[in-house]
């Protein structure tokens, strides 16, 4: 196999401190930096940049490889390649309506629920909310898609003695368990935990990623009254979401 040449006009230089592929991903990200490439627009082929570029189909193929799998481009077989979409962001400071997010954004928002029931607490669940392990508990298990597409697993245990007609109700498009729980026993104190983790391969197949893709997994705890409410897991593709938030710390506060 022969040494690949770089370009012999100033396009990418073989030899520069970083490696081919990585210049083509420099190139691909000062397109998007400046706005020529806009999300939605499908990019050049490969073969179209190998010819611009100067270097081979393998680099222009791993550099778009790694851009897709960060969340930059999507591409499509037999289609081309496109510029993503800006992942919507969640706050990490208060307790967010996905569909209320996702109406704002004008896209379309749809919950499957996948399960409602009550069950005996495992040792996790029966801990977060300080509960003996066994004691009743419910369940619900809800798919969140925006424009169709899964942006959110949710995984979420309610203690019955707090919200007793949880079990009773009907989730949809219209009514989530989040602005249920709102409604019914507002959050006096909130905890959130945010980890990367690969998703199992349950969750991989109900959001429709590779068990490979990673996932922001958000876990929440909230109590009223002193007593714990809500234990809830909500799973997102890292290359779907961000979480995050803005807020002011007040004068009084440093910076660091």
């Amino acid at each position: 196999m022969g040494v690949e040449q770089g370009p012999m006009d100033g396009r990418l230089q073989e030899g520069a401190p970083a490696a081919l592929y990585e210049q083509v991903k420099a190139f691909v990200h000062d397109k998007l930096r400046s706005g020529e490439w806009k999300p939605g627009d499908r990019i050049p082929s490969e073969a179209q940049l190998v010819g611009e570029l100067g270097v081979s189909r393998m680099t222009v193929n791993r550099a778009l490889r790694e851009l897709s799998e960060q969340g930059k481009l999507v591409r499509l077989s037999g289609v081309g390649t496109f510029v993503a979409e800006a992942k919507p962001q969640s706050t990490l400071l208060m307790i967010a309506n996905i569909a209320d997010e996702i109406r704002a954004r004008g896209h379309v928002y749809s919950c499957k629920v996948l399960r409602l029931a009550r069950e005996a607490a495992p040792l996790e669940v029966a801990a977060a909310l300080a509960l003996p392990t066994g004691a009743s508990v419910f369940h619900a298990i809800c798919v969140h898609r925006e424009n169709g597409v899964p942006v959110q697993l949710e995984d979420r245990f309610v203690n019955p003695a707090m919200v007793p007609d949880f079990i009773h109700q009907t989730f949809d498009d219209t009514m989530q368990p989040s602005a249920y729980l709102l409604r019914t026993v507002p959050a006096a104190e909130i905890e959130h935990i945010v980890d990367a983790a690969m998703p199992t391969p349950a969750e991989a197949e109900l959001l429709e990623v590779a068990p490979t893709q990673p996932c922001l997994v958000l876990v929440r705890r909230t109590w009223s009254a002193g007593r714990a409410v809500t234990f809830v897991r909500f799973v997102h593709p890292a290359s779907r979401y961000r979480l995050g938030s803005r807020f002011s710390t007040g004068s009084e506060h440093g910076t660091g």
